[in-house]
């Protein structure tokens, strides 16, 4: 027998509101009715919204009931925001851009605030900046997290001589190519298997039953804009017993990207729960919260923690296709989200920390903190700074929006700047040229409180998405020219 399945415009065209009771009526109905008729589940529906009074006492179906009870009567008004908010520290101010610092203004009046921070690669996003940490009393913030759920970085550090970078050019290509597809929405035509397909959650949300089959082709694909694989040359200048890597050379392969379809989804699916729910002033309207005390907030935690243990698992496969490709498995891997959002003890009490683009930083909590396609990126421990929350930058961040890059950058200027520092670019677009990005090296150094440089990625094969910057090759230094 066929199971039930219901489709939101169709429990809608009943006369139920957007909101989060459609897919609580879809998930309890193809829960507990998985067997009825469409016609004969969509019946019980429209009694449930004509007298939703009656179904109260119904163990199953009150669930839905109580949803409709609450949402009719209330009148819910704007909750109106003190002109001054709380104070929070700002990191290397001088580059920051004046549109961060009001979203940050914004996000530290709200009443769940109760510390905020803002990092030195900060620029404007939607809700809270790009670069904005905030810690909020008993409350999430989709928006704060933001669209890419688990955006994360991974390297994986290989005792292989780093003159493969040059000698053996051809076939790490031709690795990268094999083991890599880029590009919003893109997926592989086979499904790949592993255990995070397996979540209870894939048929306990209904927000996520419609997504498991497109993760599962997704899986270990990358999106676009800033995401990349590339392999680079890592430099320990100085052994730690964090990274446990003796001090040396070694091919590094760095990877950059979120949780596909299966995050933005879900972010978008529980910001307009949320917005529905706390009704801001328009400027303010995307840092709207969920209670973890309320459903949607605690089907919020449960599915962007999905997000990112899928955002991992994505990295998980990628890195072990090229592994396979090296024949070699990885002295270390090193990785760490920065758009997520942690229960964690901040000035003695538990709080919920929102790191939009922020890497975590606690005291000798390791992370890659990357460049651009031609500056190196830093491999860090935390210092643990209460000042920041704990926190550091996710990257250089950009100077230039993409727009703005994209026009004003020449394809002959983005081969010479690669050519000056050794990089092939396999594919990426000018909205991603180096000159779009802040110094790395002024940001970190604007962040010396927050934590210690252990090592160094220099990339050198770089795969994007984009196929307008195919096969862009550096000229190779002489031998005098040294390593």
């Amino acid at each position: 027998m066929a199971r039930l399945n219901l489709k939101a415009k169709e429990i809608r065209a009943l006369g139920y509101e957007e909101g989060p009771v459609v897919s609580i009526a879809m998930q309890v109905m193809e829960k507990h009715y998985k067997h009825y008729t469409k016609e004969a589940a969509l019946d019980i529906l429209k009694n449930i919204l004509s007298a939703p009074n009656t179904f109260a006492n119904n163990d199953v179906l009150c669930k839905i009931a109580n949803e409709l009870m609450e949402e009719v009567p209330e009148e819910k008004s704007q909750i109106e925001l003190p002109e001054n908010g709380l104070h929070y520290n700002v990191f290397g101010a001088d580059f920051i851009e004046e549109a961060a610092i009001r979203q940050m203004n914004g996000a530290a009046r709200l009443p769940v605030t109760v510390a905020g921070a803002l990092m030195p690669d900060a620029h404007a996003g939607y809700g809270l900046p790009i670069g904005g940490v905030l810690a909020t009393d008993n409350a999430v913030i989709p928006y704060a997290v933001g669209v890419d759920i688990g955006c994360r970085m991974c390297l994986s550090i290989y005792d292989i001589d780093v003159r493969d970078l040059t000698r053996k050019e051809p076939f790490l290509v031709q690795a990268l190519r094999k083991s890599t597809l880029f590009g919003t929405g893109r997926e592989f035509e086979q499904g790949t298997e592993h255990e995070v397909l397996d979540s209870p959650l894939f048929n306990d949300l209904h927000i996520l039953t419609q997504l498991q089959a497109k993760a599962a082709r997704q899986l270990g694909s990358s999106g676009s804009g800033n995401h990349f694989v590339e392999f680079g040359e890592v430099v320990i200048e100085e052994a730690d017993a964090v990274l446990q890597v003796p001090a040396g050379k070694y091919l590094g392969i760095l990877s950059h990207s979120g949780s596909r379809g299966l995050g933005a989804t879900v972010a978008n699916h529980y910001t307009q729960v949320a917005r529905q729910k706390r009704l801001l002033p328009s400027a303010a309207q995307n840092l709207s919260w969920l209670s973890l005390d309320e459903q949607e907030g605690i089907e919020y935690w449960l599915a962007m923690n999905l997000a990112g243990d899928y955002a991992k698992a994505c990295h998980d496969v990628i890195h072990q296709k090229l592994s396979k490709q090296l024949g070699r498995k990885p002295l270390r891997i090193v990785e760490n989200h920065h758009n997520f959002a942690w229960k964690e003890i901040h000035e003695g009490r538990e709080v919920i920390v929102h790191r939009k683009g922020a890497t975590p930083a606690g005291k000798d909590v390791l992370g890659i903190i990357p460049g651009s396609m031609t500056a190196p990126g830093y491999i860090v421990k935390g210092k643990g700074e209460p000042a920041s929350i704990a926190s550091a930058s996710h990257g250089a961040g950009r100077k230039f929006s993409r727009s703005h890059a994209a026009t004003s950058t020449t394809h002959s200027a983005l081969q010479a700047e690669l050519r000056k520092h050794h990089v092939t670019l396999l594919s990426g677009g000018l909205d991603e040229a180096p000159f779009a990005y802040k110094d790395i090296d002024a940001v970190m150094a604007a962040q010396k409180q927050l934590v210690n440089t252990i090592g160094k990625f220099y990339p050198r094969i770089v795969k994007m998405d984009g196929a307008g910057a195919a096969n862009w090759k550096p000229t190779r230094k002489t031998p005098e020219e040294g390593e």
